[in-house]
């Protein structure tokens, strides 16, 4: 069974969440930078397959730990993650987004992305 989060639960994760994607974020744009260059002439300021390599390494490491710790990882570019969670009875998923500052969202479990909508004050 998948873990369930309380809201505050949710929320006392989400520095260490930020702080993490900012680090994915660097790693994914590094990555994407790299793998372009790779066909230009003179290659990448940013290095070569190792570079590549470890790029997609951290960004295994942090999407793990965040899964290992019940975090759905729904998309890593742009990186948006939910948090499954129980509202007034119903399944619902706390939803986070980059460049969001806090998780302020949710949608019902089977509705996704589409169905979002601001967290009840």
């Amino acid at each position: 069974m998948d873990r369930l989060f309380t809201l505050d639960e949710a929320r006392a994760l989400m520095p260490s969440i930020i702080e993490d994607a900012r680090k994915l974020i660097a790693a994914r744009a590094d990555l994407a930078e790299i793998a372009f260059d790779r066909d230009t002439p003179g290659g990448s300021r940013l290095g070569g397959l190792p570079e590549l390599k470890a790029a997609e390494a951290r960004i295994q490491e942090i999407v793990s730990a965040w899964s290992e710790q019940g975090v759905e990882v729904k998309g890593i570019a742009p990186l948006l993650l939910d948090f499954p969670s129980v509202l007034d009875g119903v399944s619902v998923r706390l939803c986070w987004i980059e460049p969001e500052p806090e998780l302020g969202w949710y949608h019902r479990s089977e509705l996704g992305f589409p169905g979002r909508r601001p967290l009840p004050s």
